[in-house]
């Protein structure tokens, strides 16, 4: 069985643009990865656990942020690797300067036998939508592409190849 995560897109809307916050792994593996690195904040969660809970509970764990209001659902969408994330909208602010994350163990450098700590997001930031999918990791544009059409924007193909919110 596919595993499953839950998350959010927190976005807001400001100068004729929608913006999304995205947040950036942490760890060794992806500390000189920028574009298709970024993600929402999402995690896993098991079968019979409710979505919405886990969405909140995962952005709040990733950020230290909790998202007020309804969340209006996206939808799901099966990443390239398999796990199927389940994603939810609300529009918000949040500081990334005031990110605080949780952290993980893991043994580094490989084979050392030392175990050291990391956080799950070492950074997050606003980007306007036709950066955030340069930023995405691939199989998560679709979600960013969602919530446009939500919110009642059309998404189109830019001369660079990436999509562009209009009217």
């Amino acid at each position: 069985m596919a595993k499953r995560s839950a998350g959010i897109v927190l976005y807001r809307q400001g100068n004729g643009s929608i913006e999304v916050f995205l947040v950036h792994p942490g760890g060794p593996f992806w500390a000189k990865k920028d574009a298709g690195a970024w993600s929402i904040p999402k995690g896993l969660y098991e079968d019979g656990e409710d979505a919405v809970a886990a969405a909140r509970r995962e952005f709040e764990e990733e950020t230290g942020f909790s998202p007020s209001g309804n969340l209006v659902e996206l939808g799901e969408f099966k990443q390239p690797g398999g796990k199927i994330i389940s994603a939810f909208a609300v529009q918000g602010d949040a500081d990334p300067l005031r990110l605080r994350s949780n952290l993980f163990s893991l043994e580094w450098p490989p084979k050392s036998g030392k175990t050291l700590q990391f956080p799950e997001v070492d950074r997050a930031a606003w980007f306007e939508t036709r950066e955030a999918v340069l930023k995405l990791v691939r199989g998560q544009i679709p979600i960013v592409e969602k919530l446009l059409e939500r919110i009642g924007l059309t998404v189109s193909q830019l001369d660079t190849g990436g999509p562009q919110a209009s009217r």
